[in-house]
């Protein structure tokens, strides 16, 4: 067993080891996981450092490795549409899954705020950044571009580097909802999306306006500004019942527009389901908890995020894996679409 140091100093790499009986390479090898060191001894440095308290020192790490062991989680996603008024949506589901694969790495994980709220990237010291579903021209992106600084997406980049993204299947996620939509009865689905260029409005744009034409129904998809969040959801639901009455489903990729919609089918008259159906991309808090629940999918946030950090990490280390791929998306049927 180890030791404790005497006295108030602050306990050393050279403490831990001789402790554990290993040269200093080897400690700092073993609790920063990089290099050939046998788990049994791994395991022997991490417990003696563990039972003298040893911390590393970050501000000497920096100097000697060039890195501050830390990476980012950004978004230019409004925080109207990326988190709502729980603050656990979309993006705080995908923050926890990151932090969890980065830790384990040996990186901390900061989560930047919304470009909408004042300095983010451009304004913390970090080696890396992983940015949430960018759109064409995305400003996280740019910041990140200006800093040097490498990057992956979390959902692909129109335009973008293709090699550092994990895709989340946005046309397929699309084409599900409407599958199981037209399998409820539905043969007037509208569909509504984000204003912008992220990927997965455009996939969900392009299969839907497919899908149309394969079927043979009038296609009515207006776009709503993410700023808005749930009262753009409305509005734009309103709208499109009023021009469109034949509209007999909808489908609101983005949650809080869902929400919106519910509310907007609600005052025309048309109650979801008996008189609307609706479904939404993530299956997050707003769907599982609004009544009546949202059909929606299952995006397989957490396997995605962890594979996003290990794709930033191995362009770190020197390593170019391919292209990685969430899970094939998942439907979750709710009551929002299943009548009687």
């Amino acid at each position: 067993m180890a030791r404790p140091v005497s006295g108030r100093r602050r306990p050393t790499i050279a403490d831990v080891a001789a402790a554990a009986g290993v040269s200093r390479t080897t400690v700092s090898h073993a609790l920063n996981g990089i290099g050939k060191v046998d788990p049994r001894t791994r395991a022997r440095v991490r417990e003696a450092a563990a039972e003298l308290g040893y911390r590393p020192n970050l501000r000497a790490q920096r100097l000697r490795h060039g890195r501050a062991q830390t990476l980012a989680l950004a978004s230019s996603m409004p925080v109207a549409v990326a988190g709502g008024p729980s603050r656990l949506g979309f993006y705080m589901e995908v923050a926890a899954a990151a932090a969890e694969r980065a830790l384990t790495r040996g990186y901390a994980l900061v989560l930047v705020p919304p470009v909408e709220s004042g300095p983010g990237v451009e304004s913390v010291d970090i080696d890396g950044a992983i940015v949430v579903e960018p759109e064409e021209d995305d400003p996280v992106v740019r910041l990140l571009r200006e800093r040097g600084l490498p990057y992956t997406t979390l959902g692909r980049q129109l335009g973008g580097d293709d090699s550092a993204a994990v895709d989340l299947h946005g046309g397929a996620v699309a084409e599900l909802l409407l599958e199981h939509l037209r399998e409820r009865g539905a043969r007037r689905p509208a569909l509504i999306t984000g204003a912008g260029t992220r990927h997965s409005y455009v996939d969900a744009r392009t299969a839907y306006l497919r899908v149309a034409a394969e079927q043979g129904f009038e296609p009515v998809a207006p776009a709503a500004p993410e700023g808005g969040g749930e009262q753009a959801g409305y509005e734009a639901c309103a709208r499109l019942l009023r021009e469109h009455p034949e509209v007999d489903a909808v489908c609101a990729l983005v949650d809080a527009f869902a929400v919106g919609a519910a509310r907007a089918a609600a005052d025309a008259g048309r109650p979801v389901p008996e008189g609307l159906l609706l479904a939404t991309r993530y299956d997050g808090l707003r769907a599982k908890t609004h009544r009546p629940a949202l059909t929606s999918v299952d995006l397989g946030l957490g396997e995605a995020a962890g594979s996003a950090v290990d794709l930033l990490l191995n362009r770190l280390e020197g390593r170019g894996d391919p292209v990685a791929e969430a899970p094939l998306p998942r439907l979750v049927p709710r009551a929002s679409t299943l009548r009687g």
